[in-house]
């Protein structure tokens, strides 16, 4: 018989297991108590909306819609598209869903998106992003939250080394009116020099040449005026508070004047956190104030500002983190010590005491299976230690051991401390662990 050839993986897809799994898990634990402790409420939308979501958010013209979303016709004759971004969801659910009298809402998120480009070292197909927004303030201490929740994030990921807060302000409407003007004027100046996809973005989207990687048009961009010789007395004192809440709570950042979003709905403050330890892909973590996208979909002017962040990039900046934690390992020798130590296995994680069990082999290849997980010490149940009301305990990195009471062992009364102290007490000077 023909063997069935086993199906692959799609590209830019990616199967985690170990220390990828645990760099990821990292992240999001690490994001979800930091989003607690700013008061941002957890939201989830779907994973795939009406194209019209992205279409209308992101801009017809925009490479992830004209080349990237996974858009597709239901069954009923429906345009659907997986969900490129988690800004225009939520905006769409702040609509849609009567959210409005929650505002100013603070909302947080993190999950898979879908984006079709060329898959390389930090970016993927499917993809995983830490995302945070706040709708309806627009006052510039919003935006000052925000940056700091992310300078926390960041810092308590431990990945801080390397990495740079680059801020700039685009200005209120007539800042950046005023700005785009001038840019036009300029790059006009200089169309036979520009690069294809510069001449083509001109006139729809000139501040999108100022990201071009193209080193002719980088050539061009390096004596584009500023728009800081365009801002209006508001859009500088507002730039002036959010600078002002960041000195406030000591998040260190600089000016990137270059620094642009695209789509006409950006105001104010714009922000990236760079690193140089990714390659190409420096950008860990970036968001801005889009004060316009909420009336692209249909919805009153609504002030919003928000953030997102890769998890994978995130991961990969880590240290090696920790696979978790072991205690023990049960080795039971016999049928009745099998009974035995599933009843212990489970009264022991009740008791918040991580363990496992080594179900085969002999006793030496179920203490090197125990030692191999990084257990603190290894429980080894006989029948005949059982008959006598006892168990042993053996120090995995001393070889010390002792014998316990079962009676002891099980009592329900004995917590979490306690439980470890009679488990582990005068093995290699180990003292029982607080709770």
């Amino acid at each position: 018989m023909a063997k069935i050839p086993t199906p692959r993986p799609i590209r830019g897809t990616q199967d985690m297991l170990g220390e990828s799994a645990d760099r990821f898990m990292h992240v999001v634990e690490t994001f979800e108590r930091v989003r607690k402790l700013y008061g941002f409420r957890r939201v989830e939308v779907p994973v795939f909306e009406a194209t019209a979501v992205f279409s209308r958010s992101l801009g017809e013209t925009t490479d992830v819609v004209s080349k990237e979303m996974y858009t597709f016709e239901d069954r009923g004759g429906d345009s659907v598209t997986l969900r490129p971004e988690f800004t225009a969801g939520i905006a769409r659910a702040y609509v849609t869903e009567g959210w409005q009298q929650y505002a100013p809402l603070k909302v947080a998120t993190h999950g898979p998106l879908f984006r079709y480009e060329r898959p390389q070292k930090g970016r993927y197909r499917q993809f995983h992003q830490l995302d945070a927004e706040i709708i309806g303030a627009s006052e510039p201490l919003a935006d000052a939250e925000l940056l700091v929740f992310a300078d926390q994030l960041l810092k308590e990921l431990g990945i801080v080394e390397g990495v740079t807060l680059t801020l700039n302000t685009l200005g209120d409407y007539q800042s950046r009116e005023a700005w785009r003007s001038a840019l036009v004027a300029y790059f006009e100046g200089h169309r036979d020099q520009l690069s294809e996809e510069s001449k083509d973005r001109l006139h729809r989207n000139p501040l999108r040449i100022l990201d071009s990687k193209d080193p002719g048009d980088q050539a061009i961009v390096a004596g584009a005026p500023d728009i800081d010789a365009y801002l209006t007395d508001e859009a500088q004192a507002f730039f002036g508070k959010v600078t002002d809440g960041l000195k406030a709570a000591g998040v260190a950042w600089t000016r990137n004047a270059r620094l642009v979003r695209g789509l006409d709905y950006y105001r104010h403050t714009a922000f990236e956190f760079v690193t140089d330890r990714l390659g190409a892909q420096g950008t860990v973590l970036g968001g801005g104030r889009y004060d316009g996208l909420i009336e692209t979909l249909g919805g009153p002017s609504t002030p919003a500002v928000g953030w997102a962040a890769g998890i994978e990039r995130l991961g990969m900046l880590l240290d090696a983190p920790s696979s978790g934690h072991l205690a023990f390992v049960l080795a039971p020798m016999g049928e009745q010590a099998e009974r035995y130590c599933t009843g212990l296995m489970a009264s022991l994680r009740r008791k918040g005491i991580p363990c496992d069990m080594a179900y085969r082999g002999n006793l030496k290849k179920r203490l090197q299976r125990a030692d191999a997980s990084g257990a603190e010490a290894a429980i080894i149940v006989g029948d005949d230690e059982l008959a006598l009301g006892e168990i042993v305990v053996r120090d995995l990195k001393t070889g010390e051991q002792a014998k316990r009471k079962t009676s002891e062992i099980e009592d329900p009364r004995v917590g979490h401390s306690a439980t470890y102290g009679l488990l582990l007490g005068g093995l290699g000077g180990r003292v029982s662990v607080s709770d």
